[in-house]
């Protein structure tokens, strides 16, 4: 019989229940994808939009993955599928791709506007015009190979001379003498004639002469008022560009920022 007053074993501890609900780590992830969607929205509110920019990176992602392929003969066709179901993207000829800097989004960095292509400050050059009250007389082209300022006002002449028919560009004329005589810009200066016209004088000139002696006469006129022979640029097209009007029979004004004729990086021609 067993002894009545041997005391009984206890009986083994269970192990401690997890807490209810998620587990710790859970929180910490949940408060990083928070963290990192809101940094998101930002870089979204804070963007520029670009409809062209959009579509170029679309070209650019459909360039590098090819599309969806559909075998016509020898010919392969992008942009379909294998059964000419309806895809995504159904153009033919791709969106060239663009720099990746592109994208960079310029509230943040704090990016000046700039010619992507030749680095100039746009909105320095836009400051300039505006010191000199030439903002209204220009318009502005951003090109690859520089930021081109055309003067509205053109110098028109009589007909078949290089005598001035219009004195209200005048301002305007010493304006851009004022502006070449204190930056270091390049002036092009363009000279046109009318379809067939000649000069008065000597018919024997035609509209290639008498387009080139009004580009002279307006360049010599530039040069004595203080403008560095330097940094202008003649031109002249005679009747190649005439559209019929008495308009024709001009001198136009080009600004550039940067020396078209500078020294470019050498390349090999084959």
């Amino acid at each position: 019989m067993a002894d009545e007053n041997m005391e009984c074993p206890e009986p083994p501890k269970c192990e401690e229940c997890p807490p209810p609900g998620a587990p710790a780590w859970m929180a910490t992830f949940s408060d990083l994808v928070t963290l990192l969607l809101t940094f998101f929205v930002l870089l979204y509110a804070m963007s520029k939009q670009d409809v062209s920019k959009f579509e170029s990176v679309a070209g650019s992602i459909r360039k590098a993955f090819a599309g969806n392929a559909m075998k016509i003969g020898e010919t392969i066709q992008l942009g379909k599928s294998p059964d000419d179901s309806p895809t995504m993207i159904e153009s033919q000829e791709p969106v060239q791709p663009f720099p990746i800097d592109l994208l960079t989004t310029e509230g943040i960095l704090d990016k000046h506007e700039i010619n992507r292509e030749s680095d100039e400050d746009i909105a320095e050059m836009r400051k300039t015009l505006q010191d000199y009250r030439l903002s209204e007389s220009v318009t502005m082209q951003q090109m690859s190979e520089g930021v081109k300022i055309r003067v509205k006002d053109n110098i028109l002449f009589k007909e078949g001379s290089t005598v001035m028919a219009n004195s209200n560009v005048v301002p305007v004329f010493q304006k851009i003498i004022k502006l070449m005589r204190d930056n270091d810009w390049t002036l092009f200066v363009e000279g046109y004639a009318a379809e067939g016209e000649q000069v008065s004088n000597d018919p024997s000139k035609g509209p290639f002469e008498l387009s080139s002696l009004r580009a002279q006469e307006v360049t010599k006129a530039l040069i004595k008022r203080g403008v560095r022979p330097e940094k202008i640029t003649t031109v002249f097209y005679g009747d190649t560009r005439a559209t019929g009007s008495d308009k024709d029979r001009k001198v136009e004004f080009i600004l550039r920022k940067r020396d078209l004729k500078s020294k470019g990086r050498e390349v090999p021609a084959q």
